[in-house]
């Protein structure tokens, strides 16, 4: 392989920007470290194309190796040769592009190729992705006939058996690849000219993150401060038209050309002031009643539902923290529930959540619309507790609502009302830096992670992680409201 071979992901990484795709090839130590998150969304895309293999039962699996390549199209010819009529992972190469096909059937007029995605429905971009592969495997004198796009069905639940004829979705896609195949064509020989050549001269544009994050954003945003007209909340079009225009900072972003919001924001950080309606403080503080109850949950979406009555994506809580107030100056009580490895958590969860909140009680929560939806799927999965989880989501209360009515601005929030950017600059002393796990993501990964450890110093030291991660949501939850009142009395 000469140092210009493409493959199908470098063939879309230059569709999104050639830029990217020179520096991958050129330099790639200039790449940001890829993040856990990134790790979990190639794993579990690994996951659902093995599954989407059992749509097409019997085929057998070319093996990767990244060191020849050569060899890797050779195991498919024999395959071919030898009769196979279903090869998972067939491997082509023709005009100096390499591309493995997810699943590869003999179909009644010819070869049939089916990309698999973990996405719930079609993309723009899926159809360039299998365009590519058409491409080489019509180069190839594969005699190719149609192609398909397979994707996930997020109504679908399930019950007992995961079903992949259910699961997965099958959109025939060949008109629309055919119809690219000249774009194609000449997408393929842009770049190659590009990468013979220097670094394009590419700036920064809505394209760094669209369709997909690029690894070089450290790279190429380099000369943008932590702190610049992209930290502007609202039209995502505005902070690029004042790039393009040599207005970086905040302090030079035109005042009349913003929003309210942003215009708020960015006076506040120019002052490094805040600013507050107490009276709208007062007036939601007003909406609080005692008992007071402070609730946070800890959730994982797995692309493949695991449990009986759960879909694709669903919002599965795995564990719960809750803060408790029972009346005016009376101790800070809590409690708390996470599920051990290797259950279905939602139950045992239920059970111990109605137990622990009484009837009626104020229950807040910091974008309750989440623990709104939590709530509800429980409902769903157990009608049993229906009424006692009612009655929480009747009494739920969204704390994040003086922060997103901006009721109270504090310039560090940055345009955000999120609860790991307002605790830290209300609350000084309760941080997430100091913990090993610091948001929601990484605490999906850890709970997912649990789930496959056999060593039980790891299990309890990811145990504790997590414990101490959602204690601090509904702490620092508690030690808001306390501000607030503070704030409302001054």
């Amino acid at each position: 392989m000469n140092d210009f071979y493409l493959s199908k992901s470098l063939f879309m990484r230059g569709m999104q920007c050639h830029k990217s795709l020179y520096l991958h090839k050129h330099h790639p130590e200039q790449k940001d470290k890829i993040p856990p998150s990134r790790e979990a969304l190639f794993e579990s895309g690994h996951e659902v194309g093995l599954l989407a293999q059992k749509l097409f039962p019997g085929g057998i699996t070319i093996p990767y190796d990244p060191d020849n390549y050569d060899r890797l199209v050779a195991l498919t010819e024999k395959a071919i040769d030898e009769g196979q009529r279903t090869i998972y992972e067939a491997t082509f190469s023709f005009d100096g592009v390499f591309v493995r096909v997810d699943i590869l059937t003999r179909g009644k007029r010819g070869w049939e190729l089916y990309e698999v995605k973990s996405a719930t429905g079609m993309k723009d971009m899926y159809q360039s992705d299998v365009a590519v592969q058409y491409y080489v495997l019509k180069g190839a004198q594969l005699p190719v006939s149609r192609a398909f796009l397979i994707y996930i069905n997020n109504q679908y639940i399930r019950e007992g058996e995961i079903e992949p004829q259910k699961l997965f979705t099958v959109m025939d896609v060949t008109v629309d690849v055919e119809s690219l195949q000249d774009a194609v064509r000449e997408e393929l020989k842009k770049q190659k000219e590009m990468l013979d050549r220097t670094m394009p001269a590419i700036d920064i544009g809505p394209y760094c993150y669209d369709p997909y994050d690029c690894d070089f954003i450290g790279y190429c945003w380099k000369h943008i401060p932590e702190v610049s007209v992209f930290s502007l909340k609202g039209n995502k079009k505005i902070p690029f038209e004042f790039y393009k225009q040599g207005i970086i900072t905040l302090d030079d972003a035109p005042l009349d050309r913003l929003s309210g919001n942003q215009r708020l924001q960015v006076e506040a950080f120019r002052a490094k002031k805040n600013s507050m309606d107490r009276q709208a403080i007062q007036g939601f503080l007003d909406t609080l009643h005692y008992p007071l109850y402070f609730l946070d949950f800890e959730t994982f979406s797995p692309a493949i539902p695991p449990f009986d009555g759960t879909r694709p994506y669903q919002d599965i809580p795995y564990q719960y923290s809750l803060h408790a107030i029972e009346s005016e100056g009376a101790p800070l009580k809590h409690s708390e529930y996470l599920a051990p490895p290797g259950i279905d958590p939602r139950r045992r969860l239920a059970e111990k959540l109605i137990g622990d909140i009484p009837s009626n009680a104020c229950v807040l929560a910091y974008v309750a619309s989440f623990e709104k939806g939590v709530l509800m799927n429980l409902a769903g999965w157990f009608p049993e507790y229906r009424p006692r989880i009612e009655n929480i989501i009747d009494n739920l209360v969204d704390l994040a609502l003086p922060f997103q009515k901006r009721y109270l601005y504090h310039w560090q929030f940055n345009g955000s009302y999120s609860l790991k950017i307002v605790l830290p600059a209300l609350v000084p002393d309760l941080t997430y830096q100091g913990l090993e796990i610091k948001d929601g993501d990484m605490a999906m990964q850890a709970y997912t992670k649990m789930q496959t450890s056999h060593d039980p110093a790891e299990i309890e030291r990811i145990r504790n992680a997590l414990l101490e991660y959602c204690c601090l949501d509904t702490l620092g939850m508690v030690r808001i409201v306390e501000k607030l009142k503070e704030m409302a009395g001054k």
